[in-house]
């Protein structure tokens, strides 16, 4: 059942006629509580208000699957006004992007022009940039390019996906780079990804354990508390220092014990997405965690 629903949400993620209707009444599917507003002026007042309870964060500004050069370079000077607000306001916070939003599947050298004028921007402010990794035909597109672009920058990472089975192979080969560990939410063919939870979740503690033991920087991205806790006793064990990881969680989602490992003195970081173009996004999170559903319900029904 739990399978079936997930199938059901990512198909709606894609639905082009369903996505029109639903954001001309997106606030009441609830997705006001998990997006930061629209513009990136709630975004920064979204994050001040985070980092006064010891949180530090990451802003993303929604949007993928872009298919013209305009739109490209305009995502791109989005992304530049983001970093300059975020050295402006002065709040603890990174940026993450999608590569399909600066024109990955326009033109690669423009997605490549378009992160080399981000990061040429995150590295004037001592900034960091993370490449968020999107559906099985975009990974090693996103690999190449990541591989370009850090040898001339060191302010650029991405994210590694638990449930594709070459996940470990592709952590082993990023030793060294600054990864964000995720369980994967997009539908995958069983040619290529694990299936089932159980499967998945093993292969997550393992990249995470190998990224670590390399000396790597992991940015440890779950809500699940056994995680958390499995991965607390681990570094424990392998005097692994707390500056060389950190964990991750969404906007809106288990702010408590978002704030509970930030007062543990772990660092803490909460992802941010604001924008116009929230359907996706929504779609994708509901199908992570059915019991999400709650939050459409409960914002249908609020009004």
């Amino acid at each position: 059942m739990e399978m079936i629903t997930r199938n059901f949400f990512l198909f709606l993620a894609q639905n082009k006629f369903i996505k029109n209707k639903a954001t001309k009444w997106g606030p009441r599917l609830g997705a006001k509580q998990v997006i930061a507003g629209e513009s990136i002026k709630e975004a920064m007042e979204t994050a001040a208000k985070l980092n006064e309870d010891g949180l530090v964060c990451t802003v993303d500004h929604l949007g993928e699957f872009v298919f013209n050069r305009e739109e490209a370079i305009e995502s791109a000077d989005y992304c530049i006004r983001t970093l300059e607000a975020i050295a402006e306001t002065g709040v603890n916070c990174n940026l993450s992007l999608k590569l399909t939003q600066l024109g990955l599947d326009v033109d690669v050298n423009l997605c490549r022009d378009n992160m080399v004028r981000i990061l040429e921007t995150a590295k004037k402010f001592g900034n960091f940039v993370r490449i968020d990794m999107e559906d099985y035909s975009h990974l090693q597109p996103t690999l190449d390019l990541l591989d370009d672009l850090r040898k001339q920058y060191d302010n650029v990472g991405t994210a590694i996906q638990a449930y594709l089975f070459r996940a470990e192979k592709d952590v082993r080969n990023l030793e060294g780079t600054n990864i964000r560990l995720i369980k994967g939410a997009y539908k995958e063919s069983p040619s290529v990804a694990h299936q089932r939870d159980q499967d998945i979740d093993k292969n997550y503690l393992n990249i995470i354990k190998v990224h670590l033991l390399n000396g790597s920087y992991a940015a440890i991205a779950t809500h699940d508390h056994n995680v958390i806790n499995e991965i607390k006793a681990f570094v424990k064990e392998q005097n692994i220092p707390r500056d060389q990881f950190e964990f991750q969680m969404l906007y809106g989602f288990r702010s408590e014990l978002q704030k509970e490992i930030a007062d543990e003195g772990y660092k803490m970081r909460v992802y941010i997405p604001f924008g116009e173009d929230w359907y996706g996004y929504f779609m994708r999170r509901l199908a992570e965690r059915p019991q999400n559903v709650s939050f459409a319900l409960r914002g249908f029904f609020s009004k």
